[in-house]
């Protein structure tokens, strides 16, 4: 069987991941222990990221024509990619999350909504919270006004009556 018979599904496999991907960010994964290495996976697989060590021709090649294929300087020494779909922010965020925890594991750099980021960039865009946080504080931002309107006018509506009640003309004397 020839070699390129071997790697084509490798090079599909990856293509496939990379194809809806929104970021994919790559680390160097030497010296995490087998521990560690788990509960990094299990990190990223609970918020919807594959991560998975594929070799850096492998890589190569499937994000050949792709946004990826800035990542190419990169891929040099072991490398591991996280691939996200839904959140652009995800692989950064929990990656540079565990990078604090474990300095073994070394951001390389990543792409991001199709943008080349580095190490720095990536490490910044970890800060930005999930969608869900953002939306949900988008929604609080633009409750908040409606709201104290709604208070105004109800505090207003209550005092109404007592003030018609207050200000009625006494009754005028009877005409003779």
């Amino acid at each position: 069987m020839a070699k390129v018979e071997i790697k084509q599904p490798v090079v599909n496999e990856i293509s496939e991941k990379i194809k809806n991907a929104q970021a994919v960010v790559l680390v160097d994964y030497r010296g995490l222990t087998v521990a560690q290495d788990t509960e990094l996976r299990k990190a990223l697989r609970a918020e919807g990221v594959s991560y998975k060590v594929y070799k850096n021709t492998m890589m190569k090649r499937a994000f050949e024509g792709t946004d990826f294929a800035q990542l190419d300087g990169m891929l040099d020494g072991p490398s591991a990619a996280a691939i996200s779909e839904t959140d652009p922010a995800a692989p950064a965020r929990i990656l540079a999350e565990f990078a604090k925890k474990n300095p073994q594991l070394e951001i390389k750099g990543g792409v991001c909504e199709g943008k080349f980021f580095d190490e720095n960039t990536i490490k910044e865009i970890a800060s930005i919270p999930p969608r869900d946080q953002l939306l949900s504080r988008l929604l609080g931002s633009m409750q908040s006004p409606m709201a104290n309107f709604a208070r105004v006018i109800k505090q207003i509506a209550e005092k109404q009556p007592e003030a018609a009640t207050e200000e009625a003309p006494a009754e005028a004397p009877a005409a003779e």
